[in-house]
């Protein structure tokens, strides 16, 4: 689990967040979700430790990472898998060297196991037979899949996933979000997703916080989502009249309908 702690970050004068106070839970979907520069992405790279906050802490497991010696720090950083916002490919890489980067980076394994693991990640995404092909030559679907199976190279316990539906087709949209729900089952891992994607919290979404104006405004399971009575929640994911109509929509598919 990791556990956020009265954390406050600021650039210059400009407060993106102020007094958060979250957990997030292992063997479950966490989704952070909020308006476009509520600082959602500035949370998740305190958590991750890109980022210094001015005050509060990010605990992994009870243990403070910001306390942490350098050495303990990179071990937690060795557990992490991120999925970047639009899958951060290196271009010059192939889509093998891609996945290989971080067992290159953090493991100490042969370059011959580091391959064969490679490989069996590309499987696990359903990517074969494309080793040796460039991000520019895949499918935006494809190079997320890619972007997923390096993050998961180094078995994490905790995986972060930055918007994975960004400018996919809707079709392609539930194919990753099944992915993420599977591989989360799979690892047991604590993963943490951020999204505007309200089709994909109301499929896969099992704790849910939502960020406004840099506070944490709301938190809860999805099923809950559809009975608040946070206005500015409610704004967020319904439009006005057609509030209503859209609650109903979203509970047939909180019940499992697609």
């Amino acid at each position: 689990m990791i556990e956020v702690k009265h954390l406050s970050k600021r650039f210059g004068k400009v407060q993106v967040l102020t007094d958060i106070n979250a957990k997030f839970y292992k063997g479950r979907i966490n989704q952070i979700i909020g308006k476009s520069g509520s600082g959602k992405s500035v949370l998740a790279k305190c958590i991750v430790g890109l980022h210094q906050p001015e005050e509060g802490e990010v605990l992994y497991d009870g243990k403070s990472f910001h306390a942490m010696e350098v050495d303990e720090k990179r071990d937690i950083r060795k557990r992490i898998g991120m999925l970047f916002q639009g899958s951060a490919l290196f271009d010059s890489l192939t889509v093998l060297q891609n996945v290989m980067f971080p067992l290159q980076m953090f493991g100490e394994m042969p370059k011959s196991e580091m391959a064969e693991r490679a490989h069996t990640c590309l499987q696990r995404v359903n990517i074969m037979d494309k080793d040796k092909l460039f991000p520019a030559e895949l499918s935006g679907g494809m190079q997320k899949r890619v972007g997923i199976a390096r993050a998961i190279a180094m078995n994490p316990e905790y995986l972060f996933v930055d918007e994975p539906n960004s400018g996919l087709d809707p079709q392609t949209s539930i194919l990753i979000d099944d992915l993420i729900k599977e591989l989360t089952e799979e690892f047991n891992t604590t993963t943490i997703v951020i999204t505007h994607d309200m089709n994909s919290v109301m499929e896969i979404g099992e704790n849910i916080l939502f960020i406004s104006g840099g506070r944490l405004a709301w938190t809860g399971s999805r099923d809950e989502l559809l009975d608040t009575d946070n206005q500015d929640l409610n704004e967020f994911i319904f439009a006005g009249s057609l509030m209503r109509n859209a609650k109903e929509f979203m509970r047939g598919k909180s019940s499992g309908k697609r």
